[in-house]
């Protein structure tokens, strides 16, 4: 059932990716899943590598990412039940640092250093907000768009003007460029720069290589490129202190799990940050 005006095909992929976010974005999905890497565990051993989540929290989180094909329970006997990755989730786990990359890059800066499981935590927020990924979606594929459009293509079934809270969440976040009322929305430098974390879950949720993701027709990067625009919604981010990580193509990632939890902190501040880029 299509859920935009989109083209079939794209309408298809785009309920793809949007599932596959919904898999993964819940709190505390993605540091479980980190922790199940390597041999299979058992309650109690999975339990001490997430100590900040109470029983009654991490049994329900387990059973979701069971049903979501993720996480695979596994009953050697009547007292001995193991958790491991599938292999659903062993495919999934390269497309992190290409979101690190992603959010290293167009992220607002902040005093402290953030470990990169909040880096994939922040940016996976700003990509599952309502109707997010299909406004990203039409404006990467005209340039820009008015919102009576963007609502015509992305909710044909409503009023025209449900479209303007999520696009004006979109500009707070940094993702998306206008430059006032009643002038057409477009791509910010950080919205064009998601192609490879896009064309990664897309070629992940139609199961296929993730050295698929620079073929994508939409977010690859074999098409020709438009000159980056100024921003409109904030100022330029500065130029980062210390060099980022290699984007990741189908190989097997360039970090260990354990660096994702590192400089482990309180939760930041939602105040905003007086530096450039989307809003974490």
């Amino acid at each position: 059932m299509a859920i935009t005006a989109l083209p079939p095909d794209t309408d298809a992929d785009l309920a793809r990716v949007t599932e596959a976010l919904a898999m993964i974005t819940p709190r505390w999905n993605v540091r479980i899943l980190l922790a199940l890497s390597g041999p299979p565990l058992r309650y109690s051993e999975l339990t001490a590598k997430v100590p900040w989540l109470l029983d009654g929290q991490l049994h329900p989180k387990l059973k979701s990412l069971c049903d979501a094909g993720l996480v695979e329970r596994t009953e050697h006997g009547a007292r001995h039940v193991t958790y491991g990755h599938t292999d659903r989730a062993v495919t999934l786990l390269p497309v992190l640092p290409t979101i690190v990359t992603w959010a290293e890059e167009h992220l607002e800066t902040t005093e402290r250093p953030v470990p990169a499981i909040e880096q994939i935590e922040d940016s996976l927020t700003l990509l599952t907000r309502r109707h997010a990924a299909a406004i990203l979606w039409v404006l990467k594929s005209r340039q820009e768009a008015s919102g009576r459009t963007l609502a015509r293509i992305v909710m044909p079934n409503s009023e025209y003007t449900n479209v303007y809270p999520p696009l004006r969440q979109l500009v707070t976040d940094g993702l998306v460029d206008t430059e006032g009322t009643g002038r057409p929305y477009r791509l910010s430098a950080a919205g064009e720069g998601l192609g490879p974390v896009l064309g990664s879950l897309s070629a992940w949720s139609a199961g296929q290589p993730l050295d698929q993701a620079a073929r994508h027709p939409l977010w690859g990067n074999l098409q020709s490129k438009t000159a980056p625009r100024p921003w409109v919604s904030s100022r330029a981010r500065p130029a980062p202190a210390t060099p980022r990580p290699a984007r990741v193509g189908g190989s097997s990632p360039g970090w260990h799990d354990s660096d994702l939890f590192s400089h482990a902190t309180p939760a930041r501040t939602k105040a905003a940050i007086p530096a450039g880029g989307p809003r974490r």
